[in-house]
């Protein structure tokens, strides 16, 4: 039963990523990046919630594993989006 409950909350994980993704147009890509990683915390908070139901061992792992994979997107994300918004600082600013 609980392998179900891992599997469909999986799945759902993937489906609402791709909607999310598809709905951003490629123009609002980059303004929009800060939004989009604050969102894929969602699938950290996902992958902590199924690796916390886990029983079997290499559920567990596969779990740790998704975690630390989300937390480096989320992570990489967020420092990409503030190299951008420095490029954008004026010279004073850049100073300090």
């Amino acid at each position: 039963m609980r392998e179900v409950v891992l599997v469909l909350a999986f799945a759902g994980a993937a489906l609402l990523g791709y909607k999310l993704i598809s709905e951003v147009p490629s123009l609002l890509h980059t303004p929009l990046m800060s939004g989009m990683n604050a969102l894929s915390g969602i699938t950290v908070v996902g992958a902590i919630t199924t690796t916390g139901l886990a029983v079997a061992t290499g559920s567990k792992l596969a779990g740790f594993l998704a975690v630390v994979l989300a937390m480096i997107n989320v992570v990489g994300g967020f420092l990409v989006t503030d190299r951008m918004l420095r490029m954008f600082k004026s010279e004073r600013g850049r100073s300090s």
